[in-house]
């Protein structure tokens, strides 16, 4: 369990694939003094086993399922990365439960300077509609954010300077993927409408008029 908000940047400094399984590893010195063998750590907003480590580096192994759902098999050395350790019992939970199971890759469509922030837009797809509200919680890259517009197929949020700087979201340019990790609350409340008209589960079409109507979608 994480909170999306990020510690540190990492840097991947070696990545090795063996067998189906990329080994990945990342250097980022200011988490490794709480950092042991079989920790969860989310890494850009995915959750992952610490398989080894050293007194600057950790890393992690990603099976096939992971490489496919994830961007992970398309990184290289230098790339820098989201780090945040678990969650523990009695911290404070500053942004919003995430889990670090990523829902979809989406991409980022615009980056709209709004003032001091900056509002950066990705594409939605269908299925994930029901799950993504206006005022809502999103995680990009592991990344807490508040979702400040949405339409059928896209997304909006906001993000402070102090975030820009100490994250990757400040180095994310149009046409890059991003991991998309919608909130767990808004995951059940998706089932239980889904679940609450005759004959099962309704379209996702009919779900977001829902939301529309109640206004946490924009028209």
């Amino acid at each position: 369990m994480f909170t999306g908000i990020v510690e540190a940047v990492g840097t991947v400094t070696r990545v090795i694939r063996s067998g189906g399984v990329q080994h990945t590893e990342v250097a980022c010195r200011e988490v490794m003094d709480d950092v042991a063998l079989g920790d969860s750590i989310a890494v850009e907003g995915v959750c992952q086993t610490v398989t080894d480590r050293t007194a600057d580096t950790f890393t992690f192994d990603s099976v096939a399922e992971t490489l496919r759902l994830t961007t992970i098999g398309s990184w290289r050395t230098g790339r820098r990365v989201n780090i945040e350790r678990s969650l523990k019992v009695g911290a404070r939970l500053g942004g919003h439960w995430v889990l670090g199971h990523v829902d979809g890759v989406v991409r980022l469509l615009e980056r709209k300077n709004l003032g001091d922030t900056i509002e950066i837009r990705c594409s939605l797809p269908p299925r994930l509609l029901p799950q993504v509200a206006l005022k809502g919680s999103v995680a990009l890259d592991g990344v807490s954010l508040t979702v400040t517009s949405v339409n059928d197929a896209s997304f909006g949020v906001a993000v402070i300077p102090f975030t820009l700087e100490h994250t990757t979201l400040g180095g994310r340019r149009t046409g890059d993927e991003m991991h998309l990790e919608t909130d767990v609350l808004a995951k059940y409340v998706s089932r239980l409408l889904e679940s609450a008209f005759p004959g099962g589960r309704t379209s996702d079409t009919h779900v977001g008029a829902l939301l529309r109507e109640a206004g946490f979608m924009d028209t």
